[in-house]
């Protein structure tokens, strides 16, 4: 996507996902729930590289990275190599990562492959460098910013979890691209099984960004996707105002601050020299044959463009409503889930992307974080169906539901029922025609037909959303 101004923005991406879902970490026996452990609890001799350990790996984790690959449309390789890769930082408490390496003879698990998606209207297709196994390293933690803390606190126990990173081409073209690329992604693994990507840590991402002739800069461990776009935009505007200043753009490694909305400047960026790859003498090569990947495909499950395509055609509700809810596997679960209960697939997919996506969005949670069930929502349709409560109503009664409640017991709780008295409704448009003469001579003249919408609006409003809205129309139709 260029710029108006020429300068075109050029960012690729590595995404590291955490394979939380074995049980074991990658080289060792220690647990992979790590998450609200007590800081350097969950640690063994192996962990740690200590002298005379040797690591052993995690066969799980090969299966799941396949999976990636074949998902990925990648070339699953037939012998792949672990690399060693040195740097000194806190967290890595071995001075070096076992990683692996394309290049001097190096083999990564996958090469190549794609990911299709749509970025708003257009429909993209970002490729991949290659699909590589990892392990994860410790986490520092800070008291505030990164930029302000006077203390780094270091905890060993994500140290030697299971990481797979897909490195894409050079190929996005603005901060919107990449949040859609990553929706994509996301759900894919969601799918796959191979990841609980609701907890912290588990999906995060290393952009480089950079204006077309210029030196490439490297924004570390991204938290999330809103957070990817954020930081890429900041970036972009930083490297644009000091091209456009005349200023030169150094190669480095920066950091995003979720606090401050800025990326700070790290250190200057390592070439691949500067980590002095060789082959982890530890390890042995590892073999996949023909066995290993008919197995793989085998238990491949639904996919997401596959799903899509299905819902569309059982359920028949358009491809768009289907796209959205297959953007997260929980929320595709629970949709599936529901019209089992209330056979009215539209019906339940506007809810679904409206009133209840928009207040998620507004909690910052996602559907499986709260304690809403396919049988509560079903039963807020019914209601709305057999005219105990209007839309209206229902829309009010979403944030209980959300936090357990059935609706039912809401509507009892709250005594919120539709009203549908004749004489009462009557009585109520009445005051609204003489409080909005204005509006009502409009409608008389029949220059605006929304100006009747507003008259309808504003019994609803006396009766706090109660009134029968078709009964409402009738009556203000037939007093005017």
């Amino acid at each position: 996507m260029a710029a108006d101004d020429g300068m075109q923005v050029i960012i690729g991406l590595e995404v590291h996902i955490q394979l939380n879902k074995l049980r074991t970490k990658l080289w060792c026996s220690c647990t992979s729930a790590y998450h609200g452990k007590e800081p350097n609890t969950v640690l063994c001799p192996v962990c740690l590289a200590l002298p005379g350990t040797l690591p052993v790996l995690n066969k799980r984790a090969v299966e799941f990275a396949i999976l990636l690959g074949l998902a990925l449309k990648g070339d699953v390789q037939k012998e792949t190599f672990f690399y060693r890769k040195n740097y000194y930082y806190p967290d890595m408490c071995k001075n070096f990562q076992i990683s692996q390496y394309d290049k001097a003879g190096g083999v990564p698990i996958c090469v190549g492959g794609e990911l299709a998606f749509r970025a708003g209207k257009e429909a993209r297709t970002v490729h991949f460098m290659r699909v590589h196994m990892e392990e994860d390293p410790g986490r520092l933690a800070y008291d505030g910013s990164i930029t302000t803390s006077p203390v780094a606190y270091v905890d060993y126990n994500r140290h030697g979890m299971a990481l797979l990173e897909a490195v894409t081409e050079p190929e996005l073209r603005s901060p919107e691209e990449a949040r859609a690329f990553l929706k994509k992604l996301r759900a894919i693994v969601e799918h796959l099984g191979i990841a609980d990507l609701g907890l912290e840590g588990s999906m995060r991402c290393d952009a480089n960004i950079s204006y077309k002739g210029h030196a490439r800069v490297e924004v570390k461990n991204i938290s999330s996707m809103k957070e990817v776009e954020k930081a890429l935009m900041f970036e972009m505007m930083r490297q644009k105002q000091k091209i456009k200043g005349g200023g030169e753009i150094v190669q480095e490694t920066r950091h995003w601050d979720e606090v401050r909305r800025v990326t700070v400047s790290l250190r200057t960026k390592e070439t691949e020299k500067d980590y002095r790859y060789f082959p982890e003498p530890d390890l042995v090569p590892v073999a996949i044959d023909k066995k290993m990947l008919d197995a793989a495909r085998k238990a491949m499950p639904e996919l997401p463009d596959a799903r899509i395509q299905r819902i569309v055609k059982q359920y028949q509700i358009p491809e768009y409503d289907a796209s959205v809810l297959c953007d997260s596997k929980a929320m595709a679960d629970f949709y599936e889930a529901t019209v089992k209960i209330f056979d009215d697939p539209k019906d339940v997919s506007n809810w679904l992307m409206g009133d209840v996506s928009r207040r998620l969005n507004e909690d910052l949670v996602e559907i499986e974080e709260t304690k809403l069930t396919p049988k509560a929502l079903a039963q807020m349709l019914r209601l709305i169906k057999d005219g105990t409560i209007t839309g209206k109503i229902a829309k009010g009664l979403v944030k209980g539901m959300l936090s357990g409640a059935m609706p039912a017991d809401l509507v009892k709780e709250h005594a919120v029922k539709r009203i549908d008295d004749a004489a009462l409704l009557g009585n109520l448009a009445r005051e609204v025609i003489v409080e909005n003469p204005k509006v009502v001579a409009e409608v008389k003249e029949g220059k605006n037909p929304r100006t009747f919408e507003f008259l309808v609006g504003q019994v609803m409003k006396k009766t706090k959303g109660q009134a029968d809205p078709e009964l409402t129309r009738e009556i203000l139709k037939e007093l005017l």
